[in-house]
């Protein structure tokens, strides 16, 4: 009888390290009305050997448990989970036929994808979200149950979608089902324990997305939404939102004339507009300047290559759906021969590494090359400057010895630092992406390969997260994520660790030994790609950019035709010295001219009457001024502009 009772007995393992022996079967919620009745009204979810559960779900083995309140970004997960079934459940009320796809959680909010006959509009969300709330009204409790495979089959016989989904789960996979009030869904979980939790919730808008990305598969629709636990933090972010629809970068980069995407070339693929080659030419310029100073030297390499050398890499198979199809064989060559159009530079660095004999006195050699790669990304995945398909990469391959590694590291940190941080003046932190599901190299190599990466930030003092299974198919890395004005966080450096790339191109160098030894290689890129960058910098200024990086630093308007040729004089005596001024001499009014030129977010509006004339002055408004001016000897104002831009300053001068 003791044996049969220690059967129906488990241990639960508290997060302050208590232990508390509770019979099998006992769910997190009683758990947590055990500790006391306020916090199993306040809980939302449970971790459970650090997975997180439904309250009700059973336990039936020891297990550590943590119980979830509405505090941290579980808690957000289970709630926007829930929420996509609330969304869900009144779709279908209101659409019964409504195919139903997937509907995860996402960063801030979730979504879900519907097949139905036509695209929902604004008048449709604003009915499904009454619906959603009487849903959450109706507290609709969430019941998770492991149904069979032909159990689902027979559930979902009507849902094509989620039979297609059903098929996919392994054999060996449990399936669970949840229902709330009418709607029955293919779902893994976890949820709160009822719809009455979701409160404070909006949807956003609708889009098509084809399911399961394919665009060979039908057209969805899909439906976004955002849920928070408090009205102060919906308000928040629908605040943040509004914000960011001010500094969309594909509104002001039209407004700015900074750059287009003409669809009938191709999507994702950036006309660059001269004011925004000029954004571009400086980024440019400075990456260049800085690498040169730090020891690199710049190399070219060709556009497109024999895809051999993909396949060499590791590109092919494992990058291959990112790669646009092969091209056929040159002029005069064999029909067999393929070549593709580069995805990334690094095998071509690697080839210029190998073109010669390399001993360990050369080491490191740092290859940089600010270069144009193409991958063939989903169109439904394009967007403006942030997701292209032809790219411009500040890419960088270091090759170096094992005992260089760390100091390589320290110093691609120390130009993130400078070019971020000093430079652009952005806040940004730092995750270390772990070794990705599918991957080449041994286990051996990726562990030496991550403990080098962790050594480094460690050892420098420095504070970074964890990306599990975010790594490169041949390396580690670390991953900067930029913080923008407003608080949204941007893909930006990344610095990788490869010992993969050596070993599959048989690199050497001659070391002090005179044997041969394999160098270890490291890519990095500090803008990760201009376009993005470009994106982000146009968001983070809101299209007002700094005077040196302003692709108009000045605009030179007389007030009357008298003056002109001395206008014309200084915009002249400006350009001169590489200011980029622009003469605003149109036969429109004064204030119309001046108005153009506020729109245009240039930093510097020169205005010449008579007066100035005369006593050679300028009359300078700086942006952001109003109607404040500051009159200038010529002389002055030329000083105070090269200073600003020698410095990169980041602010106008007072006026």
């Amino acid at each position: 009888m003791a044996v049969e009772a220690a059967r129906l007995t488990i241990r639960i393992t508290l997060p302050d390290g208590s232990v508390r022996e509770v019979p099998a079967g006992t769910t997190a919620r009683q758990v947590a009305e055990q500790i006391s009745q306020g916090l199993a009204r306040a809980a939302t979810s449970a971790k459970v050997n650090g997975e997180t559960w439904d309250l009700s779900r059973p336990i039936n083995q020891d297990a550590s448990v943590e119980i979830l309140k509405e505090d941290g970004p579980d808690a957000l997960y289970v709630l926007r989970h829930s929420s996509a079934h609330a969304l869900a459940t009144a779709v279908r009320q209101l659409y019964p036929g409504a195919g139903i796809g997937f509907g995860p959680p996402i960063d801030d909010g979730f979504y879900y994808d519907f097949e139905v006959p036509r695209p929902f509009t604004p008048e449709d969300l604003a009915q499904i979200e009454e619906k959603m709330r009487e849903v959450a009204k109706e507290d609709q409790q969430f019941a998770r149950r492991e149904v069979s495979r032909e159990e689902a089959r027979e559930l979902f016989k009507g849902d094509p979608l989620k039979l297609e989904r059903l098929e996919e789960l392994g054999p060996d996979e449990i399936i669970s089902v949840y229902t709330n009030g009418p709607f029955v869904d293919l779902c893994r979980g976890p949820h709160l324990p009822g719809t009455g939790r979701i409160r404070h919730f909006k949807l956003l808008h609708g889009a098509g997305a084809y399911w399961r990305g394919d665009s060979r598969r039908q057209m969805l629709q899909r439906i976004y939404g955002t849920a928070w636990y408090k009205k102060a933090d919906l308000d928040q972010y629908l605040h943040r939102l509004e914000e960011a629809s001010k500094r969309d970068h594909r509104m002001l980069g039209k407004q700015l004339d900074l750059f287009s995407i003409q669809e009938d070339v191709g999507p994702g693929l950036i006309f660059w507009h001269p004011k925004g080659a000029v954004i571009q030419f400086q980024l440019r310029r400075l990456i260049e300047d800085e690498v040169l100073k730090r020891g690199y030297d710049l190399v070219y390499t060709p556009h497109i290559t024999r895809e051999d050398l993909f396949r060499r890499s590791g590109h092919l198979p494992l990058y291959e759906h990112n790669q646009y199809p092969a091209m056929g064989a040159g002029a005069g060559e064999s029909d067999e021969v393929r070549y593709r159009a580069k995805p990334m530079n690094c095998p071509g660095h690697v080839l210029i590494y190998s073109s010669r004999q390399r001993s360990y006195r050369d080491l490191p050699i740092r290859l940089a090359e600010v270069a144009n790669v193409y991958r063939n990304e989903l169109s439904g995945t394009l967007h403006g400057l942030l997701r292209v398909r032809g790219l411009t990469m500040d890419d960088a391959h270091i090759f170096c010895r094992e005992d260089q590694i760390e100091e390589e590291i320290f110093q691609m940190l120390d130009l993130t630092d400078h070019i971020l941080g000093k430079v652009f003046g952005l806040d940004y932190r730092l995750d270390l992406a772990t070794r990705p599901e599918k991957k080449i190299g041994n286990d051996e190599a990726w562990d030496v390969a991550e403990q080098a990466l962790a050594k480094a930030l460690e050892r420098r003092g420095l504070k970074y997260g964890m990306d599990v299974g975010g790594g490169a198919f041949y390396g580690p890395k670390i991953d900067v994520k930029v913080r923008d004005a407003i608080g949204r966080e941007w893909q930006g450096t990344t610095i990788q660790l490869d010992y993969q790339l050596p070993l599959r191109f048989e690199l050497e160098y001659i070391g002090s030994d005179n044997k041969p030894h394999r160098p270890v290689m490291m890519h990095r890129a500090i803008y990760g790609t201009i376009e993005r960058f470009v994106g982000l910098l146009i968001e983070h200024f809101v299209g007002a950019f700094p005077v040196w990086l302003a692709p108009e630093q000045v605009r030179v308007i007389p007030i009357t035709d008298d003056q002109a040729p001395a206008a014309k004089k200084i915009h002249e005596r400006l350009r001169a010295t590489a200011v980029r001024s622009h003469l605003d001499d149109r036969n429109e009014t004064l204030n119309y001219r001046i108005r153009d030129g506020e729109l245009m977010k240039v930093p510097y509006i020169v205005v010449v009457g008579a007066r100035e004339v005369e006593q050679g002055t300028v009359a300078v408004r700086a942006r952001g001024a109003g109607n404040k001016q500051e009159i200038l000897p010529l002389d002055a104002f030329e000083q105070r502009l090269a200073a600003e831009i020698a410095s990169r300053s980041l602010v106008l001068g007072k006026i």
